[in-house]
């Protein structure tokens, strides 16, 4: 059987025909069959027209879509993260709670976090987007409000578990959601700006908290409890005006008219993957997934940026504070390092988009965070390690987004993609609890242990692991540019071997 190569481009979990709903009118497009396009509203026109329209349109969805969620997204992490920044405005002395119990308290929010994913992604699928979005949101704000409200340790771990039960549908919801209106290989760049809200909360948190703890006193409230109750009525707030910002699937957008919403549909079916095409769960796509060597390595890798990345949102301002810097200014030195993972997170989703090299992408970032966490391991100067702060972000933020649609891009078929990425992001969100405990108060200023462990992650998962993953997967590619896997469709329907999806002899993957 002879196979052409049909390279995976770059994407994000992609829904089913259910879920994208495509049609001319509503349902209109569920009847027709495997690989079967839609009418082209733009048939009579030339080219170079049709290129213009499908820009405009593309335009039209990334201005509606993309800044509200990438605003949800930054007050998720400023939510979760806040609680390093109280700590600095005198957390720990209000309640009398000692180190590990703080340590205890930012674990306990990557438990609940972590075991409600699964769960929270069918309630996902089950319930509009317009609903389940806004009314998680208004949760974890009232999770966040009465953490401001508490008077001791038992009330900060009940309220930091309830945030994660909260939070937990947010990432990878909009991660499937995005999915629905982008094709493939729109959606790496897309990713990664909307995982810099992550970097950018770092910044508007420690500027936000510097100006809030000047509230000390007001009311009977301490510093640190305005930051969580003004943080947490915020975004109550933002939760509901998103009941009109968060759109449904692109059936139902509207902000689209009719010929637009006609052309969204198309654009998805014309993407031509088997994960486009209708699914029913069976267990054999979950199977599929657990028995997958690439899910395992792929969940080492995100670990090594995962935990990383906790650890350093978690305790950067308590990092400057112990280099000798004082609550107020460590609160704003907290801000340029995650600025500048930002800026550099947007440009590793282009570079990556564009070369398709997400493995080679991943260990030159890491190479950063090495450098950084050796400078703060090793360094005396407070201005050195400052410098090692700023690369240690650098080599860190960019990798996660990369490191999710490197997965999303070689795992087909919507169900065992959704199973892969949720094996990987929940291993990845339990290492929070490693994050949440190596930087101890008996190891300042220099929090050696702390950083030598986030250099280990750096090193054996994020750097070791995307290294044996591209060697794998170049060498399997090989073995598939050569026929050696050709066997494996031997005596199948064409239909038989789409449903095969990335096991398909002619399924290269992305380096």
């Amino acid at each position: 059987m002879n196979f052409t190569e049909k390279r995976d481009s770059d994407s994000g979990g992609s829904p089913s025909d259910d879920e994208k709903k495509v049609g001319v009118e509503a349902g209109g497009f569920e009847t027709l069959g495997h690989g079967e396009l839609p009418p082209d509203p733009d048939a009579s026109l030339s080219e170079e027209e049709r290129a213009k329209i499908d820009r405009r349109l593309l335009w039209k969805l990334d201005l509606r879509l993309i800044p509200w969620l990438c605003l949800l997204y930054l007050i998720s992490f400023l939510d979760r993260t806040n609680i390093g920044n109280a700590r600095l405005a005198g957390l720990e002395e209000s309640l009398h709670i000692t180190p590990g119990q703080y340590n205890a308290a930012l674990s306990v929010f990557f438990v609940s976090y972590s075991l409600a994913e699964p769960v929270t992604n069918v309630l996902l699928k089950r319930l509009r987007p317009s609903v389940f979005i806004p009314a998680i949101m208004i949760l974890w704000g009232i999770c966040m409000t009465t953490m401001g409200l508490t008077h001791n340790f038992q009330g900060i771990m009940a309220a930091r578990f309830f945030l994660g039960l909260a939070e937990a549908g947010l990432f990878p919801g909009i991660n499937y959601y995005l999915s629905c209106w982008y094709r493939r290989g729109e959606f790496g760049i897309r990713a990664a700006i909307f995982f810099s809200a992550a970097a950018l909360s770092g910044s508007f948190g420690g500027l936000l908290a510097a100006a809030i703890q000047n509230m000390d006193g007001i009311g009977g409230k301490r510093g640190w409890s305005w930051i969580f109750i003004l943080e947490g009525i915020a975004t109550v707030l933002i939760g509901i005006i998103s009941f009109w910002m968060v759109f449904d699937f692109p059936d139902e957008a509207t902000f689209l008219s009719d010929v637009d919403r006609q052309r969204v549909i198309r654009r998805l079916k014309a993407d031509q993957q088997s994960s486009a095409e209708h699914e029913e769960f069976q267990m054999r796509y979950f199977w599929a997934s657990v028995k997958d060597w690439k899910t395992w390595l792929y969940a080492v890798i995100y670990m090594g940026c995962d935990g990383p990345l906790y650890a350093f949102s978690l305790f950067l301002p308590t990092i400057i504070n112990g280099l000798g810097y004082k609550s107020t200014r460590a609160q704003l030195l907290s801000v340029p390092p995650y600025a500048a993972a930002a800026i550099l997170t947007i440009t590793i989703g282009y570079v990556a988009d564009r070369t398709r090299q997400r493995g080679l992408c991943n260990m030159g970032v890491s190479l950063l965070g090495l450098v950084g966490f050796a400078m703060l391991l090793s360094a005396e100067s407070p201005g050195v390690q400052y410098a090692g702060t700023f690369l240690g972000a650098l080599g860190i933020y960019p990798c996660i987004a990369n490191s999710i649609v490197w997965a999303s891009n070689n795992t087909e078929g919507v169900y065992k993609r959704g199973v892969t990425l949720g094996f990987m992001i929940g291993w990845g969100n339990l290492n929070g609890v490693v994050s949440s405990n190596i930087y101890q108060a008996k190891d300042k200023p220099n929090y050696r242990t702390g950083h030598g462990v986030v250099f280990a992650y750096l090193v054996l998962f994020l750097l070791g692991g995307s290294a044996l993953q591209y060697v794998l997967l170049r060498r399997e590619n090989a073995k598939r540019r050569a026929g050696n896997r050709d066997y494996l469709a031997a005596g199948k329907s064409e239909k038989e071997i789409e449903t095969m999806g990335d096991m398909r002899p002619n399924f290269i993957y992305t380096l």
